[in-house]
């Protein structure tokens, strides 16, 4: 039985053209995705908090919580096991958390690439901590600039912990103990550790015992486990017993720790690079002889397949020389 063709409108036509596209969905359709909730997540589960987190991301704990929070409702499942300090993912937090690392670390790749094209050839990057650019290298950049008139050079500060995938750095300095098998790496520097206080301080500590009276200042990034430079890594390194301190101050920053000694409110332990020109300038001192090498050195690293331009050589060679050239300790105070 043949049915009657019926004439269907333009606009009838583009109706049932637009119901039939609605219930297609072409398997490469890309999700109209949360990318903000997903890079708040990835940042928790990277720093192992909410506070570390929304520091990093430069926005409130809360705002970062409810992007989490929002995350989770739209996938219908629980992505982290929150602490009373520390979160850590479910096991379907973590695939998640690696495919967004990976997933933004090469779209940084390529959004980088197309910057290289129309960034002029005369500008270095350099991605290090922020203490470390803090209290030694913008020190030393003047120096640079003076030589180097025609470059210009901006400071990228980081946790240390982005895949070097990420980020759009020339030239990497990173901290730790150097097993950086995936990456090239050259040692910058190593550091030596031991107590260093403000001149004033002197005579409260005229003999070793009288550190543990005196507040001691503590760093809250070092996430090293136990080849952290912390004070009971020190006292152990010197042979030295190490009761509990009367009194300590927790601080967020390798270089607020510096400023806290300088300016007398405890005693810092001082790694070397951070604290040798205070010490020069008499800034801080040693009431004590002790001293130990640190676990930790600074490293030079970029990708193996990373081509190195003519101006990136240049800074990298600077730097070594600059740590090379380094002064001495000073000897301690007494």
């Amino acid at each position: 039985m043949l049915f009657p063709r019926r004439i269907l409108s333009a606009q009838a036509v583009r109706k049932y053209l637009n119901l039939f596209i609605s219930h297609i969905r072409p398997t490469n359709m890309i999700v109209n995705l949360p990318y903000a909730s997903l890079r708040a997540f990835e940042a928790v589960v990277r720093l192992s908090g909410f506070s570390a987190a929304a520091d990093e991301l430069g926005v409130s704990q809360s705002a970062v919580s409810q992007h989490v929070k929002g995350l989770e409702e739209w996938l219908g499942q629980n992505l982290l096991v929150r602490g009373a300090r520390r979160s850590h993912p479910t096991p379907a937090g973590e695939q998640l958390a690696r495919a967004i690392s990976d997933g933004l670390g090469r779209i940084s790749d390529v959004c980088e690439h197309l910057r290289d094209k129309t960034r002029a050839d005369r500008t270095i990057v350099i991605s290090c901590l922020p203490g470390f650019a803090f209290n030694w290298l913008f020190p030393r950049l003047l120096h640079f600039d003076l030589a180097h008139p025609d470059l210009s050079v901006s400071i990228a500060t980081d946790t240390g912990m982005v895949p070097l995938g990420g980020g759009h750095a020339d030239v990497r300095i990173r901290y730790g103990i150097g097993d950086n098998s995936d990456v090239d790496a050259k040692l910058l520097m190593h550091e030596r550790l031991f107590p260093v206080c403000a001149p004033g301080m002197l005579p409260q500590l005229t003999q070793i015992e009288d550190l543990w009276q005196q507040t001691l200042l503590m760093d809250e990034n070092l996430h090293h486990g136990t080849a952290s430079p912390t004070w009971s890594f020190w006292a152990r390194a010197c042979g030295l017993s190490a009761p509990t301190p009367h009194k300590t101050r927790h601080l967020g920053q390798s270089n607020m720790i510096v400023q806290a000694a300088i300016a007398g409110l405890g005693v810092a332990l001082g790694r070397e690079p951070l604290v040798i020109d205070a010490l020069n300038a008499g800034q801080l001192v040693r009431p004590f002889p002790h001293i130990t090498q640190s676990p930790l050195s600074y490293w030079l690293v970029q990708r193996t397949d990373a081509v190195e331009t003519e101006r990136v050589i240049l800074c990298r060679d600077w730097l070594l020389t600059q740590a090379a050239e380094q002064p001495d300790i000073p000897s301690p105070a007494r």
